[in-house]
Protein backbone atom coordinates (compact mmCIF):
# COMPACT_ATOMS: atom_id res chain seq x y z
CA UNK A 1 0.00 0.00 0.00
CA UNK A 2 1.66 3.53 -0.93
CA UNK A 3 1.70 6.46 1.63
CA UNK A 4 -1.08 8.30 -0.51
CA UNK A 5 -3.78 5.27 0.44
CA UNK A 6 -3.07 5.73 3.69
CA UNK A 7 -4.30 8.85 4.00
CA UNK A 8 -7.49 7.91 3.09
CA UNK A 9 -7.48 4.63 5.05
CA UNK A 10 -10.37 4.38 7.77
CA UNK A 11 -9.22 2.23 10.49
CA UNK A 12 -5.78 0.71 11.29
CA UNK A 13 -5.41 -2.42 12.45
CA UNK A 14 -2.86 -3.46 15.21
CA UNK A 15 0.56 -3.53 14.82
CA UNK A 16 3.94 -4.92 15.46
CA UNK A 17 7.31 -4.29 15.17
CA UNK A 18 10.80 -5.99 14.64
CA UNK A 19 12.97 -5.21 17.79
CA UNK A 20 16.00 -3.51 18.19
CA UNK A 21 18.29 -5.55 20.17
CA UNK A 22 21.65 -3.56 21.62
CA UNK A 23 24.18 -5.24 23.29
CA UNK A 24 26.07 -4.12 26.48
CA UNK A 25 28.92 -4.77 28.86
CA UNK A 26 26.17 -5.33 31.52
CA UNK A 27 23.89 -7.24 29.44
CA UNK A 28 22.56 -10.93 29.64
CA UNK A 29 20.53 -13.68 28.08
CA UNK A 30 17.15 -13.06 29.19
CA UNK A 31 16.39 -11.23 26.48
CA UNK A 32 16.21 -14.69 24.80
CA UNK A 33 15.72 -16.99 27.44
CA UNK A 34 12.64 -15.51 29.19
CA UNK A 35 11.26 -12.88 26.34
CA UNK A 36 12.01 -15.11 23.41
CA UNK A 37 13.95 -12.46 21.52
CA UNK A 38 16.17 -13.57 18.99
CA UNK A 39 19.38 -12.60 20.25
CA UNK A 40 22.55 -14.57 19.19
CA UNK A 41 25.53 -16.41 20.74
CA UNK A 42 26.63 -13.66 22.64
CA UNK A 43 25.80 -13.18 26.05
CA UNK A 44 25.37 -9.17 26.70
CA UNK A 45 22.16 -8.31 25.28
CA UNK A 46 20.78 -5.56 27.63
CA UNK A 47 18.28 -3.86 25.58
CA UNK A 48 15.70 -4.87 23.54
CA UNK A 49 13.75 -1.75 21.73
CA UNK A 50 10.18 -2.83 21.20
CA UNK A 51 8.89 0.23 19.95
CA UNK A 52 10.62 3.32 18.65
CA UNK A 53 10.17 6.75 16.61
CA UNK A 54 13.39 7.82 17.92
CA UNK A 55 15.38 8.91 14.74
CA UNK A 56 18.29 7.37 15.05
CA UNK A 57 16.42 3.82 16.26
CA UNK A 58 13.61 3.71 14.47
CA UNK A 59 11.45 0.18 14.69
CA UNK A 60 9.74 -1.02 11.90
CA UNK A 61 6.53 -2.27 11.32
CA UNK A 62 6.89 -6.50 11.16
CA UNK A 63 4.40 -7.45 8.52
CA UNK A 64 0.97 -6.93 7.03
CA UNK A 65 -0.12 -3.73 4.21
CA UNK A 66 2.30 -1.93 6.22
CA UNK A 67 5.83 -3.98 6.73
CA UNK A 68 9.04 -1.84 6.68
CA UNK A 69 7.38 1.24 7.47
CA UNK A 70 8.23 4.06 10.28
CA UNK A 71 5.77 5.14 12.89
CA UNK A 72 7.26 8.51 11.37
CA UNK A 73 5.64 7.71 7.68
CA UNK A 74 2.56 6.35 9.17
CA UNK A 75 2.50 9.57 11.29
CA UNK A 76 2.56 11.63 8.18
CA UNK A 77 0.07 10.32 6.49
CA UNK A 78 -2.94 9.56 8.82
CA UNK A 79 -2.22 10.91 12.39
CA UNK A 80 -6.32 10.53 13.33
CA UNK A 81 -6.25 7.13 12.71
CA UNK A 82 -2.85 6.53 14.85
CA UNK A 83 -3.41 8.95 17.29
CA UNK A 84 -7.22 9.97 17.49
CA UNK A 85 -9.00 13.22 16.56
CA UNK A 86 -7.44 16.01 18.92
CA UNK A 87 -4.65 14.32 19.51
CA UNK A 88 -1.24 15.11 17.61
CA UNK A 89 2.58 14.46 17.91
CA UNK A 90 4.64 14.70 15.18
CA UNK A 91 6.42 12.12 16.90
CA UNK A 92 5.15 9.29 18.74
CA UNK A 93 5.79 10.27 22.24
CA UNK A 94 6.87 6.88 24.00
CA UNK A 95 9.52 4.46 23.58
CA UNK A 96 9.22 0.42 24.65
CA UNK A 97 12.13 -1.52 25.95
CA UNK A 98 13.21 -4.69 27.96
CA UNK A 99 16.26 -4.11 29.92
CA UNK A 100 18.49 -6.84 31.08
CA UNK A 101 21.04 -5.94 33.85
CA UNK A 102 23.44 -8.40 34.72
CA UNK A 103 25.44 -5.43 36.08
CA UNK A 104 24.73 -2.33 37.68
CA UNK A 105 23.93 0.57 35.17
CA UNK A 106 25.67 3.65 35.52
CA UNK A 107 24.18 6.32 38.18
CA UNK A 108 22.62 8.79 35.53
CA UNK A 109 20.18 11.70 34.92
CA UNK A 110 17.83 12.95 32.19
CA UNK A 111 16.69 16.34 32.08
CA UNK A 112 13.42 17.60 31.62
CA UNK A 113 12.06 20.47 29.55
CA UNK A 114 12.84 22.86 30.71
CA UNK A 115 16.63 22.14 30.59
CA UNK A 116 16.59 20.69 27.01
CA UNK A 117 17.16 24.18 25.62
CA UNK A 118 21.12 24.25 27.26
CA UNK A 119 22.06 21.48 25.19
CA UNK A 120 21.23 19.31 21.99
CA UNK A 121 18.20 20.29 19.98
CA UNK A 122 15.83 17.19 21.12
CA UNK A 123 11.86 16.72 20.96
CA UNK A 124 11.31 15.87 24.39
CA UNK A 125 12.55 15.03 28.19
CA UNK A 126 13.23 11.75 29.29
CA UNK A 127 10.89 10.60 32.00
CA UNK A 128 10.56 6.79 32.47
CA UNK A 129 8.76 4.03 34.53
CA UNK A 130 10.47 0.45 35.51
CA UNK A 131 8.21 -2.37 35.90
CA UNK A 132 10.11 -5.38 37.70
CA UNK A 133 9.58 -8.73 34.98
CA UNK A 134 12.59 -10.45 37.67
CA UNK A 135 15.06 -10.14 39.97
CA UNK A 136 17.93 -11.99 41.94
CA UNK A 137 17.62 -11.40 45.16
CA UNK A 138 19.26 -8.57 46.85
CA UNK A 139 18.73 -6.47 43.85
CA UNK A 140 18.51 -3.11 43.75
CA UNK A 141 17.13 0.15 42.52
CA UNK A 142 18.70 3.70 43.26
CA UNK A 143 15.65 6.62 42.52
CA UNK A 144 17.03 9.58 43.82
CA UNK A 145 18.92 11.20 46.72
CA UNK A 146 18.51 11.06 50.17
CA UNK A 147 16.15 13.36 51.86
CA UNK A 148 17.93 17.06 52.49
CA UNK A 149 21.19 15.75 50.28
CA UNK A 150 21.99 18.94 48.70
CA UNK A 151 24.49 19.91 45.48
CA UNK A 152 27.96 20.56 47.76
CA UNK A 153 26.89 17.83 49.86
CA UNK A 154 26.90 15.57 46.40
CA UNK A 155 30.28 16.70 45.09
CA UNK A 156 31.75 16.51 48.42
CA UNK A 157 30.75 12.36 48.22
CA UNK A 158 31.17 11.86 44.89
CA UNK A 159 35.03 13.57 45.20
CA UNK A 160 35.47 10.87 48.04
CA UNK A 161 34.21 8.27 45.86
CA UNK A 162 31.51 7.90 48.46
CA UNK A 163 28.50 8.91 46.51
CA UNK A 164 26.10 5.53 47.66
CA UNK A 165 25.99 7.62 50.86
CA UNK A 166 23.67 9.75 49.14
CA UNK A 167 21.85 7.70 47.48
CA UNK A 168 18.21 6.37 48.07
CA UNK A 169 17.83 2.55 47.24
CA UNK A 170 16.12 0.04 48.00
CA UNK A 171 15.66 -3.72 46.90
CA UNK A 172 12.74 -4.98 44.16
CA UNK A 173 11.24 -8.20 43.44
CA UNK A 174 8.69 -8.99 40.50
CA UNK A 175 5.72 -7.07 39.65
CA UNK A 176 7.24 -4.14 41.64
CA UNK A 177 6.87 -0.59 39.44
CA UNK A 178 9.06 2.48 40.25
CA UNK A 179 8.66 5.93 38.12
CA UNK A 180 11.88 7.96 37.36
CA UNK A 181 10.82 11.41 36.28
CA UNK A 182 13.20 13.60 34.15
CA UNK A 183 15.70 15.03 37.07
CA UNK A 184 16.24 12.29 38.98
CA UNK A 185 19.42 10.57 39.70
CA UNK A 186 19.32 6.38 39.32
CA UNK A 187 20.28 3.47 38.41
CA UNK A 188 19.23 -0.04 37.73
CA UNK A 189 20.93 -2.54 39.96
CA UNK A 190 22.26 -5.74 38.97
CA UNK A 191 20.15 -9.14 38.99
CA UNK A 192 16.96 -6.93 37.03
CA UNK A 193 14.91 -7.63 33.93
CA UNK A 194 12.53 -4.98 33.58
CA UNK A 195 10.27 -3.71 30.67
CA UNK A 196 10.50 0.45 30.31
CA UNK A 197 7.68 2.88 29.11
CA UNK A 198 9.59 5.85 28.52
CA UNK A 199 9.49 9.29 26.69
CA UNK A 200 10.91 9.10 23.12
CA UNK A 201 14.10 10.56 24.00
CA UNK A 202 18.06 9.08 24.59
CA UNK A 203 19.45 12.07 26.19
CA UNK A 204 21.59 10.63 29.57
CA UNK A 205 24.24 12.33 31.70
CA UNK A 206 26.26 10.05 33.52
CA UNK A 207 27.45 10.92 36.70
CA UNK A 208 29.10 7.80 38.36
CA UNK A 209 30.46 4.59 36.89
CA UNK A 210 30.54 2.85 40.04
CA UNK A 211 34.66 3.00 39.01
CA UNK A 212 34.55 0.64 36.45
CA UNK A 213 37.74 0.22 33.79
CA UNK A 214 36.94 -0.63 30.20
CA UNK A 215 38.51 -3.82 28.54
CA UNK A 216 41.74 -1.06 28.54
CA UNK A 217 42.20 0.05 31.61
CA UNK A 218 40.02 3.42 31.05
CA UNK A 219 36.93 4.83 32.58
CA UNK A 220 33.91 5.39 30.52
CA UNK A 221 32.97 9.29 29.92
CA UNK A 222 31.36 11.01 32.52
CA UNK A 223 29.18 14.27 32.49
CA UNK A 224 29.43 15.61 35.44
CA UNK A 225 28.43 18.94 35.04
CA UNK A 226 25.43 18.83 32.55
CA UNK A 227 24.35 15.73 34.97
CA UNK A 228 24.14 18.48 38.17
CA UNK A 229 22.72 20.77 35.91
CA UNK A 230 20.12 18.69 35.01
CA UNK A 231 19.23 17.19 38.19
CA UNK A 232 16.09 18.07 40.76
CA UNK A 233 17.79 18.41 44.00
CA UNK A 234 14.67 19.02 45.74
CA UNK A 235 12.78 15.82 44.44
CA UNK A 236 14.44 13.74 47.19
CA UNK A 237 13.68 10.24 47.51
CA UNK A 238 11.69 8.43 45.09
CA UNK A 239 9.56 5.49 46.51
CA UNK A 240 7.64 2.46 44.69
CA UNK A 241 4.54 3.15 43.29
CA UNK A 242 1.12 1.96 44.90
CA UNK A 243 -0.96 0.11 42.68
CA UNK A 244 -4.50 1.22 42.76
CA UNK A 245 -6.72 -2.13 42.21
CA UNK A 246 -9.60 -1.07 39.55
CA UNK A 247 -11.30 -4.68 38.97
CA UNK A 248 -10.95 -7.85 40.53
CA UNK A 249 -12.13 -11.60 39.97
CA UNK A 250 -11.16 -13.22 37.08
CA UNK A 251 -9.81 -10.26 35.30
CA UNK A 252 -7.67 -7.81 37.51
CA UNK A 253 -7.05 -3.87 36.34
CA UNK A 254 -4.49 -2.33 38.47
CA UNK A 255 -3.51 1.44 37.60
CA UNK A 256 0.44 1.55 38.25
CA UNK A 257 0.90 4.95 36.94
CA UNK A 258 -1.45 8.02 35.55
CA UNK A 259 1.33 10.87 34.69
CA UNK A 260 1.32 13.57 31.93
CA UNK A 261 3.14 11.55 29.56
CA UNK A 262 1.78 8.19 29.60
CA UNK A 263 -0.91 5.71 31.46
CA UNK A 264 0.01 2.30 32.52
CA UNK A 265 -2.52 -0.41 33.66
CA UNK A 266 -1.64 -3.72 34.35
CA UNK A 267 -4.22 -6.67 33.34
CA UNK A 268 -4.27 -9.77 34.98
CA UNK A 269 -6.63 -12.16 33.34
CA UNK A 270 -8.08 -16.04 33.01
CA UNK A 271 -11.29 -15.33 30.73
CA UNK A 272 -12.22 -13.47 27.43
CA UNK A 273 -12.67 -9.74 27.82
CA UNK A 274 -13.06 -6.55 25.44
CA UNK A 275 -10.48 -3.94 25.45
CA UNK A 276 -12.35 -0.89 23.96
CA UNK A 277 -10.88 1.57 22.04
CA UNK A 278 -10.36 4.96 23.41
CA UNK A 279 -9.77 7.27 20.73
CA UNK A 280 -6.13 6.94 21.65
CA UNK A 281 -3.10 4.78 20.71
CA UNK A 282 -3.11 1.54 23.23
CA UNK A 283 0.16 -0.23 23.37
CA UNK A 284 0.17 -3.80 25.30
CA UNK A 285 3.47 -5.41 26.61
CA UNK A 286 2.84 -9.20 27.07
CA UNK A 287 4.61 -10.10 30.70
CA UNK A 288 3.75 -13.32 31.35
CA UNK A 289 1.24 -15.94 29.97
CA UNK A 290 -0.24 -16.26 25.99
CA UNK A 291 -3.68 -15.45 24.51
CA UNK A 292 -5.08 -13.83 21.11
CA UNK A 293 -6.00 -10.41 20.13
CA UNK A 294 -9.13 -10.08 17.81
CA UNK A 295 -9.63 -7.25 16.17
CA UNK A 296 -12.49 -7.23 13.31
CA UNK A 297 -11.44 -9.82 10.91
CA UNK A 298 -7.85 -10.26 12.18
CA UNK A 299 -6.16 -12.40 15.22
CA UNK A 300 -2.73 -11.67 16.82
CA UNK A 301 -0.92 -14.01 18.75
CA UNK A 302 -0.32 -12.46 22.84
CA UNK A 303 2.90 -13.99 24.04
CA UNK A 304 4.94 -13.65 26.67
CA UNK A 305 7.80 -10.52 25.28
CA UNK A 306 5.48 -9.02 22.73
CA UNK A 307 4.70 -5.26 22.17
CA UNK A 308 1.82 -4.77 20.16
CA UNK A 309 0.77 -0.74 18.93
CA UNK A 310 -3.50 -0.76 18.98
CA UNK A 311 -3.81 2.53 16.87
CA UNK A 312 -7.30 4.44 17.93
CA UNK A 313 -9.01 3.90 14.65
CA UNK A 314 -8.87 0.01 15.15
CA UNK A 315 -12.17 -1.54 16.08
CA UNK A 316 -12.93 -2.76 19.66
CA UNK A 317 -10.76 -5.57 20.39
CA UNK A 318 -11.21 -8.72 22.49
CA UNK A 319 -8.73 -10.63 24.12
CA UNK A 320 -8.67 -14.99 24.58
CA UNK A 321 -6.74 -15.97 27.17
CA UNK A 322 -5.06 -19.65 26.94
CA UNK A 323 -5.04 -20.22 30.80
CA UNK A 324 -3.98 -16.57 32.31
CA UNK A 325 -2.13 -13.74 30.70
CA UNK A 326 -0.35 -10.35 32.33
CA UNK A 327 0.50 -8.10 30.01
CA UNK A 328 1.01 -3.80 30.59
CA UNK A 329 -1.45 -1.54 28.72
CA UNK A 330 0.22 1.54 28.07
CA UNK A 331 -1.56 4.88 26.75
CA UNK A 332 -0.08 7.91 26.18
CA UNK A 333 -1.07 11.28 27.80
Amino acid sequence: MSLQEVQTTATFLPLEFTPILKRARWGGERLGTHLHKLIGVEQDYGESWELSDHPQASTLIAGGEYAEWTLSQLIHKNPNALYGAGNYYSTFPLLIKFIDATDRLSLQVHPDESHLPNFDAARSGKSEAWVILDASEGSRIYAGLKAGVDEPQLRQHLEQGNIEACLHSYPVRKGDCVFIPAGTLHAIGEGILLAEVQQTSDITFRLFDWNRLDQSGNPRPLHVTKALECLNFERGPVELLHPQMLSQDEHQVELLLESEYFSIRRHHSRRLFPLASMNRAQILIVLEGSGQLDCGSETYELLEGKTILIPAAASDCQIHVDGEITFLEVIPS
